[in-house]
C-alpha cells in the first residue's frame, strides 16, 4: 500500500513590500500603530501591475527544480487559487505548459482560498494513496492585493501576495492524515468578491474583496477549536501528544485567542504573520517551511495544521515530521 509525504517546500513573495508608511499616506486618519498591534503584521508583499498568480507560481515551482526535482518525475499538478489570470482555462492546465511538464500529468485548480492547502493536501493524498501517481506538486497561490481597495482598513492590512510549491511523493509509511473538513456556506457573505464572476457583472464596478471581520472572528472562535477536538478523536491523540500546532496564520488577534480557547503554550504554536502577512492558501505551508529551516521539529514529531476562511471552509489533518 501507497502513502504520501512531504517531501520539499518551496515559496515565493513578491519584490515589492508595502508598509505601514505607505498605508498612512494612502489613509492619513489611519491609527498604524493601532492596527499593526492588532494584526502583528507591520508588512505586506505586493504583486506590481503586471505580476499574476501564473507568475509567482512559476517562481516558486522552478525552486523546487532548482533542488533537483526532475519535471519528469511530476505526475499530478495541483493548484489552490482564488485569482487565477482568466476564468477558464484552469492555471493548472496554463502551468504545466508554462513549466514544461509532461502531457500525461493530472493538472486541476481548486478553488479554494485559506482552508485549500488543507484541502489540496488531502486530493494530493488520496491521488498517491489510489497508487495511479507517485509524485506530483501542490501549488497554492493568491495575489489577494489587487481585489482590495487603497481604503480598504479591514483587508488592506492584513494580506500578501505569495505563492507555495510543495512536492508530495509516495511512501512506504503513513505520515499524513487523518482529515477533518467542513463547509458552512450560510457565512459564504463574510468573505467575497462582490463583482467578480457571472451574477450581475458591471464593467463600470471595480471587483473589491468584503471581509465581515467580527463575523469571520467568530466563526474562527467557534470552529477551530472543535476542528482541534474532532482530529485529535479521530486519530486518539491528545493535546499532549501534539508538537506543533501550525494554524493559518491569519492575524496576531486570532493566533492569541486560539492560543487562549486550546490553553496552549506560545512554544507549541508557530507563528509567522509577522514576517510575510497573511498569505491565505500559502499561509500553512510557508509556516511549514519555517519549522524545518528553523528546526523546531525533530523526526516523528506530530505537527497538526489547522486552516479556516473563505467559505466558509475549514480543514485540519497530522502531520508526522520527516526530513
Amino acid at each position: 500500500m501507497s502513502f504520501s509525504k512531504i517531501s520539499m517546500i518551496e515559496y515565493y513573495l513578491p519584490s515589492k513590500v508595502s508598509t505601514g508608511d505607505e498605508l498612512l499616506r494612502d489613509n492619513p486618519e489611519w491609527r498604524i500603530d493601532d492596527i499593526e498591534n492588532k494584526t502583528g503584521v507591520s508588512k505586506r508583499y505586493i504583486c506590481d501591475k503586471n505580476e499574476t498568480a501564473k507568475d509567482l507560481a512559476i517562481s516558486a515551482c522552478n525552486k523546487l527544480f532548482d533542488r533537483g526535482v526532475k519535471k519528469n518525475d511530476v505526475d499530478f499538478l495541483i493548484v489552490v487559487t482564488e485569482s487565477p489570470e482568466n476564468i477558464l482555462p484552469p492555471l493548472s492546465c496554463v502551468l504545466q505548459d508554462s513549466l514544461d511538464l509532461q502531457t500525461s500529468i493530472a493538472a486541476f485548480d481548486v478553488n479554494l482560498g485559506c482552508s485549500g492547502f488543507v484541502y489540496g493536501l488531502m486530493l494530493a493524498d488520496s491521488i498517491i494513496c489510489s497508487q495511479n501517481f507517485n509524485s506530483g506538486i501542490l501549488i497554492c497561490v493568491d495575489t489577494y492585493s489587487k481585489y482590495i481597495s487603497n481604503n480598504d482598513r479591514t483587508c488592506r492590512p492584513l494580506f500578501s501576495d505569495a505563492a507555495s510549491a510543495v512536492l508530495i511523493s509516495s511512501t512506504n509509511n503513513p505520515t499524513i492524515g487523518p482529515f477533518i473538513l467542513g463547509t458552512d456556506g450560510s457565512g459564504s457573505e463574510d468573505l467575497v468578491v462582490k463583482n467578480s464572476g457571472t451574477k450581475n457583472y458591471d464593467k463600470s464596478v471595480p471587483k473589491s474583496l468584503h471581509m465581515n471581520g467580527s463575523q469571520v472572528f467568530m466563526f474562527t472562535m467557534r470552529m477551530v477549536p472543535k476542528i482541534v477536538e474532532n482530529l485529535l478523536e479521530k486519530s486518539k491523540n491528545s493535546l499532549d501528544d501534539i508538537d506543533l500546532f501550525v494554524f493559518h496564520q491569519a492575524s496576531k488577534i486570532v493566533i492569541d485567542n486560539l492560543k487562549r480557547h486550546l490553553k496552549l503554550q506560545d512554544r507549541k504554536v508557530f507563528e509567522d504573520y509577522s514576517r510575510v502577512g497573511n498569505t491565505v492558501s500559502s499561509s500553512i505551508p510557508i509556516a511549514l517551511s519555517q519549522v524545518a529551516k528553523k528546526q523546531l521539529v525533530r523526526n516523528g514529531d506530530l505537527i497538526m495544521i489547522v486552516g479556516f476562511g473563505v467559505g466558509l471552509s475549514w480543514g485540519g489533518t497530522l502531520i508526522k515530521y520527516s526530513e
